[in-house]
Parts: structure tokens; C-alpha cells; sequence
């Protein structure tokens, strides 16, 4: 039996009870396209990206580091998506300073 843990709290979760969610991160490196002068205009760039993305998938692919693209999956309990869904990149609130009206 597979045995579950938030990956935030790291608290243990009951595949039969708790509710997890699986949260998966993908991050590549943004290629603009070129200018309309030098690029073909039949030219799909976003499918050449994607065609490119769909190989690394295969793990025998090495050629990509990590500075290209990384794929991490992650399982959460309720309370850590809902903190996760509020605040997905995890920035500080901004201090709101109390000024008086004067």
C-alpha cells in the first residue's frame, strides 16, 4: 500500500479518508518568437515548443537541463491547496501603512 504525506505540511494523509490533491509545477524557458520580418509566417513556433516539450517527456532524453525545463509534481492536503490556491507564487502581503486623513 502506498502510503501519502503533504509535501507542505508533511502531514500523513489516509488514502481512504483524506481528500489529496496533486499539484504539478512545469517551468520552461520562454523562446520569443522572431520578428515577423525573419520568421517564416507558416511557421508555428508555439507547436515547434510544444513538439520540443512532448520529447522531454521521454526520459531518455539528457540533452535538456533543468535550465530549460522542469516538471515537479507535488500532493497536498486540503488546508495547504486552499493556502496554495490563495497565494501560488508565495509573496509576502504588502504592508498596508495607516496613515491619518488630515
Amino acid at each position: 500500500m502506498i502510503h501519502y504525506s503533504c509535501d507542505m505540511c508533511k502531514r500523513p494523509l489516509d488514502t481512504e479518508n483524506d481528500l489529496r490533491y496533486v499539484v504539478k509545477l512545469e517551468v520552461y524557458a520562454a523562446f520569443d518568437p522572431l520578428s515577423s520580418d525573419d520568421a517564416d509566417d507558416d511557421q508555428d513556433c508555439l507547436q515547434e515548443l510544444h513538439e520540443i516539450l512532448e520529447r522531454v517527456d521521454d526520459a531518455s532524453c539528457e540533452a535538456v537541463s533543468d535550465d530549460v525545463y522542469q516538471q515537479l509534481r507535488f500532493d497536498v492536503c486540503p488546508e495547504c491547496r486552499q493556502k496554495l490556491m490563495k497565494n501560488p507564487l508565495g509573496k509576502r502581503p504588502v504592508e498596508k501603512h495607516g496613515f491619518s486623513r488630515n
